[in-house]
């Protein structure tokens, strides 16, 4: 081969090298691009993942809660034992209501949760840690006072799914030992709610044996999703509830009133005239 032909080669063989490493380069940066967007995504889409998963767990279960006589007022100690699912009620109902909850207080940012409720004479159901109560019983009280409804979060706030369900009843039971210390007659040691739900088909056990020992328990359709990272902005929260609400005509919103959830309480205020501006009225488990 002569100095002219090797030269060609030599050229062409460069050539090819650059279209291939730009080939590579452009790959990478989209399966870059890609990835990042897919986790995104999928934290975006966490809450409503697990909304399916309610809706599969739901369809198997017994639909007990038929609330004709009165489909907005729900006496918690009428309440079937096992799941109540309030956003299952007779779809013909025209009124929008929308059930505000509050799970892990009581804490520092429970009074602050009450004065944005009284403000718009709203009340909300708060789902309570034994723990918690424990510390704080002027608080619990004051909820009461105030005409909110009060429930069993469990004592611990701890569900140990390879143990027995019955230490998870324990527990619960210990909950409700604190409350009814607390508030004597006025509280009725009757709802709960699962930490992080009572989703899925590893906490069957679980659920029958709560509905077994006379529990009725309660979870949701709707949330801010402040539990998604350990503080989310007020614009997150919101875009949560308007992602999640759609026009569903019943709603139980799952928050938190947790000492680290100061964005919930800031943004209490702009959810609750939202759900005003869809039409919602608003009610306590009660």
């Amino acid at each position: 081969m002569n100095k002219k032909n090797q030269n060609k080669v030599k050229k062409l063989l460069i050539e090819r090298t650059i279209l291939i490493v730009c080939a590579a380069i452009i790959c990478w940066s989209a399966f870059f691009a890609f990835g990042k967007h897919y986790r995104k995504k999928s934290i975006a889409n966490a809450n409503a993942a697990q909304k399916k998963a309610v809706a599969q767990v739901n369809t198997k279960k017994n639909k007990h809660h038929n609330s004709k006589k009165d489909k907005y007022k729900h006496q918690i100690a009428s309440l079937v034992p096992g799941d109540w699912e309030p956003w299952r009620a007779d779809n013909a109902n025209t009124k929008k209501v929308a059930y505000l909850t509050f799970d892990d207080g009581p804490s520092i940012n429970t009074t602050k949760i009450l004065d944005i409720l009284n403000a718009n004479g709203i009340k909300a159901t708060f789902f309570l840690i034994g723990q918690n109560a424990e510390r704080n019983p002027n608080l619990v009280k004051l909820e009461i006072q105030n005409g909110e409804s009060i429930g069993n979060h469990t004592y611990s706030h701890n569900i140990r799914y390879n143990e027995s369900p019955d230490l998870f009843v324990a527990d619960v039971n210990k909950c409700d030992s604190v409350l009814k210390s607390i508030a004597g007659d006025k509280y009725t040691p009757k709802l709960v709610r699962f930490p992080g739900g009572s989703f899925g088909k590893r906490l069957a056990p679980f659920r029958d044996a709560m509905k077994n020992n006379g529990y009725t328990f309660v979870d949701w359709n709707d949330e801010n999703g402040d539990a998604e990272h350990p503080l989310v902005s007020v614009d997150g929260l919101m875009n949560n509830i308007k992602r999640y609400t759609g026009d569903q005509k019943t709603i139980v919103v799952l928050m938190h009133d947790a000492p680290a959830k100061t964005t919930t309480v800031q943004a209490l205020p702009q959810i609750i005239q939202y759900l005003k501006s869809l039409g919602y009225s608003f009610d306590k488990i009660s």
